[in-house]
């Protein structure tokens, strides 16, 4: 297979990385799944991986990690972020860092691939006028220091002055599947 549709899918949900990988091989992609970033140093030792989609949160990794490692060893690399956490600040970063593209769960192939294809920016997307609400702001707060905790609940819960648990039933509450 030609080794420019050579696709890393970094993802610690196995069910959902095995139908991505699935749906990327029927478009002619050969994929390879890892589901942490000490993956990518062996993945990239064998395959000259040219598309990569990187979950947001891994197990006990932050995606950021992931993304940065993968620019770092080549610049050329698409990478897209899939997050089902997704706040401004982890937008940003993701950009950032080197990925083209950041898109919230649910996603699918057709959304993916459609994002390696937007590289550039779009200087005429409309601009909306958007209030912030009280809700909106504490997502973005609770999210940017979970980025900065390396996703550590209980140390973003310590941060924020809250208890462990309501932290986690805020985060399970507002999940984005």
């Amino acid at each position: 297979m030609s080794t420019d549709r050579q696709l890393l899918i970094l993802e610690d949900d196995e069910s959902f990385a095995r139908t991505l990988k699935r749906s990327f091989e029927r478009r002619g992609y050969e994929v390879v799944v890892g589901s942490s970033p000490d993956d990518i140093p062996d993945i990239l030792a064998v395959h000259d991986i040219r598309f990569s989609v990187v979950d947001l949160k891994l197990a006990n990794a932050s995606g950021l990690v992931a993304v940065d490692m993968l620019h770092k060893s080549d610049p050329d690399m698409l990478i897209v972020v899939l997050t089902g956490y997704a706040s401004i600040v982890t937008a940003v970063e993701s950009i950032k860092l080197g990925a083209c593209h950041y898109l919230v769960k649910p996603a699918n192939t057709d959304d993916i691939e459609e994002a390696f294809c937007r590289t550039s920016g779009n200087a005429n997307v409309a601009l909306s006028p958007r209030t912030t609400s009280i809700k909106t702001l504490e997502w973005e707060r609770i999210h940017e220091t979970l980025a900065d905790t390396g996703f550590n609940i209980s140390e973003t819960a310590r941060r924020l002055g809250m208890h462990r648990r309501t932290l986690a039933r805020k985060l399970e509450k507002l999940r984005v599947h």
